[in-house]
């Protein structure tokens, strides 16, 4: 997660110092921008990657749910062969 956050700071200060030095903004300027891109980027990216494992953990539940279910549905099946 700390990765996360830091690579989307570093994304966000890049980008949005880089379009404030591309439009000729003073120095001072660019670096306002590229905090508040850091800070935004950042939190855009943790956001994006609390759904991401969010949606990772549902097919993972799902996933043994369906194979719980398979193995319950085919154990009655072996035990009546069994009798």
């Amino acid at each position: 997660m700390r990765y996360v956050f830091l690579l989307g700071g570093l994304l966000g200060f890049a980008l949005a110092a880089g379009t404030a030095l591309y439009m000729g903004r003073g120095p001072d300027r660019i670096f306002f921008d590229g905090a508040v891109g850091c800070l935004c980027g950042a939190l855009l990216f943790r956001w994006l990657w609390s759904v991401l494992l969010g949606g990772l953990r549902e097919t993972m539940v799902a996933r043994q749910r369906a194979a719980a279910a398979e193995v319950a549905k085919a154990k009655p099946e072996l035990s009546s062969l069994k009798s």
